[in-house]
């Protein structure tokens, strides 16, 4: 037990302040209810364990008095037999107490993982752009881990050390009270030095995942595409050893500090372990001189005492070792009680057939304040703490009174300064956000009213900078259909102006794409999703600078794709490309949020507004890249 403890150290300042609640208790007990049963046989296992133990150092005793003075080798053999016999029980059992253990803990793993997981996806996108990918990543690996501990090892090691030194002691006072009362009077000499060498050795093992976390850090950033570029371009190869090597001799420094230091600790308490036997022996002796006590008594009890010391060691800080497991779980529960504003209603009915009509009827919007959606320990550092400002920027309308609609197979096209809200007009449609006020309707009916699954499946979006999974092209383009054929694949690539680059790849839909598709160019990219996207099939498409990656022969080839593709689908793009603006059926002009200018292309030169001056500068940007 232990090394166990030494291994997963204490932390009382982790757990200053933390209670058991009711709920809290309620909550864990409902998801290890479905290993109840288990749960009774780990425990019974263990109990079963701790009694077991019993058994030889009381049979040492019995042969020593009885056996050998009697020179009864038939009781000799049974006694040698039964001890036997309890040592391959006791070992029996622990294979089914590391059965249930596992099982149970397993179990829980996957239970919590799944809810998590399945919990986290439903969130909405603004908890994502606040949530730090590796702490929230942290909740679902390590502190699932944790709580899963608490279930099992916490949970086995607290009864087995109770049981131990309840059944040993009682043992021991019915052997001799007064040997057992000698024993209970060195036990300070072990509990108050391993608590304060236990915060010592706690406070080396933090020290420890400190410096491997910023080794692993290091190793992070330093290993994925984008950072070893940097690295490659800034030539600094031989720095970055330098800092990796310095990061990983402080991890060596520590490891080596931490086992010295955990042996010499081990050391220390089988010395003193050493000296309670050789006391109880020697006053054992002295009645056994006395006659008081017999030889066989007296080994019996040196055998006990050692069961003692232990145990009393694991429980001092039982509460702790409860109450650190007990923190991952509220860590978990934190997670899974993030609530979510963006919920289908009791009512909500699917959307059937739609036929891409879009209204927006006085819509105003802001973005969500961190306390409303944030899970704390979570959010990216320094996002709420930037005074009073940052706080009323977070609750400044993006959107303001906006009205409009557009007819199903209308290409519109979105323009304004930058910071305007262009993004987050766009990103209402599929309702990744739900509006502050006003409506949004697609066919008639209220995006809030109809369920998201079957909005967001009618949608089609290609954004700016478009992510691919580290899988195969063909994986990669099945995620808008998984059951799409080969032959829908080469439609859709063909479409979009990438069939030919895939048919040169040695591996074709084979090819592993890398991560976020870093082995495609960003034109290649671009052609992906919007391949993907036409694989889906939507009645409606939102462009977010869509052709931003492309050269101007490429985007002359997926214009005219998407201009074939695109027919009969209301299109929304976000663009500041010319052709795409003039060519568009109506123009959106965003300013500060509000929308000042609507019409087609004629109409707003004709209004000379805002519109025209950033269609002029426009014209002289693209005059100045051609001349």
């Amino acid at each position: 037990m232990m090394s166990m403890h030494m291994l997963w150290p204490r932390d009382a300042d982790s757990v200053k302040g933390v209670q058991i609640g009711a709920e809290t208790a309620a909550r864990i007990w409902r998801f290890a209810s479905p290993y109840r049963g288990q749960v009774f046989g780990f425990l019974s296992a263990v109990i079963l364990q701790a009694v077991l133990g019993l058994v030889p150092p009381l049979l040492f005793g019995s042969i020593i008095d009885r056996a050998i003075p009697n020179q009864d080798r038939r009781l000799l053999l049974i006694f040698a037999i039964a001890i036997v016999a309890a040592a391959l029980l006791q070992g029996f059992v622990g294979l089914f107490e590391r059965f249930w253990s596992s099982r149970i803990g397993e179990g829980v793993i996957f239970d919590l993982r799944v809810a998590l997981f399945d919990h986290v996806q439903q969130l909405p996108l603004a908890f994502f752009t606040r949530t730090q990918t590796g702490t929230l990543t942290n909740r679902l690996n390590n502190d699932v881990i944790g709580a899963q501990r608490a279930l099992t090892t916490t949970l086995g090691t607290v009864v087995s050390n109770v049981i131990t030194l309840v059944t040993t002691l009682i043992a021991m006072f019915v052997l001799e009270w007064r040997l057992t009362l000698l024993a209970l009077i060195l036990t300070p000499l072990f509990v108050l030095p391993y608590r304060r060498i236990g915060r010592i050795q706690q406070g080396i093992t933090r020290e420890g995942m400190d410096l491997n976390a910023a080794m692993n850090s290091t190793m992070t950033e330093r290993f994925n595409v984008a950072g070893a570029l940097l690295v490659k371009l800034f030539g600094r190869g031989d720095d970055e050893l330098e800092l990796f090597a310095d990061r990983a001799s402080q991890v060596r420094d520590i490891g080596i500090r931490s086992a010295i230091f955990t042996r010499g600790f081990m050391t220390v308490l089988s010395l003193l372990g050493a000296i309670g036997t050789a006391l109880v022996y020697g006053l054992g002796g002295l009645f056994a001189l006395e006659g008081s006590f017999s030889v066989g008594e007296l080994t019996a009890m040196g055998l006990l005492v050692g069961r003692i010391y232990m145990p009393l060691t694991g429980l001092t800080n039982a509460r702790i070792d409860v109450l650190t497991a007990l923190v991952s779980f509220d860590r978990v529960f934190e997670v899974l009680d993030a609530k979510s504003p963006l919920v289908d209603a009791p009512d909500a009915r699917p959307l059937h057939r739609p036929e891409g009509r879009i209204e927006f009827r006085n819509v105003s919007f802001r973005y969500p304040r961190s306390d409303e959606l944030i899970v704390p320990g979570l959010e990216t550092p320094g996002a709420s703490n930037n005074g009073a400002a940052a706080a009323e920027a977070a609750t400044a309308p993006v959107l303001k009174n906006v009205n409009f609609t557009i007819e199903p197979g209308q290409l519109v096209a979105v323009v304004g300064p930058s910071g305007a809200g262009k993004t987050t007009l766009t990103s209402l449609i599929p309702r990744l956000y739900d509006v502050t006020d006003g409506a949004i309707l697609v066919d008639g009916n209220d995006v809030r009213s109809v369920t998201q699954e079957s909005l967001r499946s009618s949608i089609g979006v290609v954004v700016q900078d478009p992510h691919l999974f580290h899988e195969s092209i063909g994986d990669n383009l099945r995620y808008a259909k998984p059951t799409a054929t080969d032959a829908e694949l080469v439609e859709v690539c063909r479409a979009a102006q990438i069939h030919d680059v895939i048919e040169a790849l040695p591996a074709g839909f084979d090819t592993i794409v890398g991560e976020r598709g870093y082995r495609m160019s960003g034109g290649e990219k671009q052609r992906l999703s919007i391949a993907r996207m036409l694989l889906k099939d939507p009645a409606m498409v939102i462009l977010d600078e869509a052709t931003s990656h492309l050269d101007s022969e490429n985007e002359a080839q997926v214009q005219a794709a998407l201009a074939r593709a695109l027919t009969g689908r209301t299109s929304v793009v976000i663009a500041h490309r010319l052709s795409t603006i003039t060519e568009a059926d109506q123009i959106l002009v965003l300013d500060e949020g509000r929308l000042v200018e609507c019409g087609t292309h004629e109409m707003l030169l004709a209004a000379d507004g805002l519109y025209a001056d950033l269609y002029h500068l426009l014209v002289r940007d693209s005059e100045t890249v051609l001349g």
